[in-house]
């Protein structure tokens, strides 16, 4: 049987996309170096496990506080703990750095029962909301994004004939 991690699921589950690890890895070295497939895939390993060391740390730091979640500080708390301060500065400043980066993008929008929504989704959203405005001030209604005019009741509509169109 598999070794359990404490999410419920086996090592072999958790693992970094290959092709971006792939990447990375060959963008920290010079061009004229190359790196055997087992090499690539020893070294996806290592920062899987090194992931899984600063998290279980992290945990515990933040259990420590007794806290739920897990935040940035107990991150760098577990690095030093961990005996990696000499990275904490660097960590603190691409944390920094990613939050800026975030700050002025869309990244999910929230609705009102909590569920995220992609950009595309709240793209789709809102131009199914404006579409319904749209019919409701025009006197339609939408339905699954088609318009369909509301009966007016108690409302009779005389057509007049169009006479400049006659006398041309």
């Amino acid at each position: 049987m598999e070794p359990i991690d404490i999410v419920g699921k086996t090592k072999e589950d958790a693992s970094l996309p290959k092709a971006t690890m792939t990447k990375i890895i060959k963008e920290m070295l010079p061009p004229d170096v190359r790196v055997a497939r087992d090499t690539q895939d020893l070294l996806i390993e290592c920062c899987v496990e090194f992931i899984n060391l600063i998290s279980s740390e992290s945990n515990e730091v933040c259990g420590r506080e007794d806290r739920r979640t897990i935040a940035p500080e107990h991150v760098l708390k577990a690095l030093e703990v961990l005996g990696f301060g000499e990275y904490i500065e660097e960590v603190y400043a691409a944390y920094e750095q990613h939050k800026l980066e975030t700050m002025d993008t869309v990244r999910g929008v929230k609705c009102t029962n909590g569920a995220e929504m992609t950009e595309e989704e709240a793209l789709a959203e809102q131009q199914r909301m404006f579409a319904e405005a749209r019919a409701r001030m025009n006197g339609g209604v939408a339905v699954g994004g088609v318009v369909a005019k509301q009966p007016q009741v108690g409302v009779e509509v005389e057509v007049e004939p169009n006479l400049e169109a006659a006398d041309s």
